[in-house]
């Protein structure tokens, strides 16, 4: 048994990378738990972690026993961004590539988050800045503590917006609220996170991830091919036009039509009994 420091328990590890955990819930093995864990720095990253993050994702994106994913962070931060000490280091040793982590890095992350097909659940147990808040956006559904705090953060050290967030912010809250939130850095609290739709729910610290993990149970257990497609359609609405948001919604339903998951639900429904979903 292994102790999830952000708040709950989990078993069976399954990735050793010390700057990332990945570990199974121990109420359902189908719902993996991927953990940024360097709590002595807030869960600041490293070139360590963002590899080891990355390739943690890409093994839970791919994993066909893993049905729902949540992210979370140890200690008492979800994630503040990147590790400026390293950094530093980076643009004195060579400026002109000190930025090629973005690519390398930041952008894989995101991009396996947003698309992976399966649900993905941040549970932000503290602050989630630059980075971080990008990785958080990046997932379909967000659990907060009530001590969360969120900031961009981007333009007090002189730079504008990676992991996405131009778009995440903007989608979420419109293109002025993420204009102001991108320009003047102002951070905002978990209520604040909570009424403007940011976030599902807020709760105290303690419960974060299981709430995270009740969240997820319920989606693995629910038509994780439906959800992917899902995933797809909102992606696709959110910058494509009508004609080819209906075009692509088609498509989606002729693929799932065909599904063993769609047959078992509806003679579920028309048994009047609860569906059992596979996963294809």
């Amino acid at each position: 048994m292994e102790t999830n420091s952000a708040g709950g328990t989990a078993a069976s590890s399954t990735h050793a990378d010390p700057a990332v955990l990945v570990t199974a819930d121990e109420k359902d093995p189908a719902v993996a738990i991927v953990t940024l864990n360097r709590p002595a720095k807030r869960n600041a990253l490293t070139i360590e972690l963002k590899e080891a993050l990355l390739a943690a994702l890409e093994g839970v994106a791919t994993d066909a026993g893993v049905r729902a994913v949540v992210l979370a962070g140890s200690g008492k931060s979800f994630c503040v961004g990147q590790d400026l000490g390293e950094h530093v280091q980076a643009l004195e040793a060579d400026a002109s590539t000190s930025f090629d982590t973005v690519g390398r890095h930041y952008n894989p992350i995101v991009a396996t988050i947003a698309t992976m097909p399966k649900p993905v659940i941040a549970a932000i147990n503290g602050g989630a800045v630059g980075a971080g808040l990008g990785f958080a956006l990046a997932c379909d559904l967000r659990v907060a503590a009530e001590t969360a705090t969120f900031a961009t953060a981007f333009a007090a050290i002189g730079l504008t917006a990676d992991s996405g967030l131009s778009a995440s912010l903007v989608h979420s809250l419109g293109a002025a609220r993420a204009t102001e939130l991108l320009l003047l850095g102002e951070s905002f609290d978990a209520t604040q996170a909570l009424a403007s739709g940011l976030v599902r729910a807020v709760v105290p610290a303690e419960q974060v991830l299981d709430t995270a993990l009740e969240l997820a149970r319920r989606l693995a257990a629910g038509p994780t091919l439906a959800y992917a497609e899902i995933k797809k359609a909102v992606a696709i609405g959110a910058v494509s036009p009508l004609d080819t948001v209906l075009e692509a919604e088609g498509a989606a339903q002729a693929r799932l039509g065909v599904t063993t998951d769609h047959k078992e639900a509806v003679e579920a429904f028309l048994a009047k009994r609860r569906p059992t979903f596979e996963g294809r």
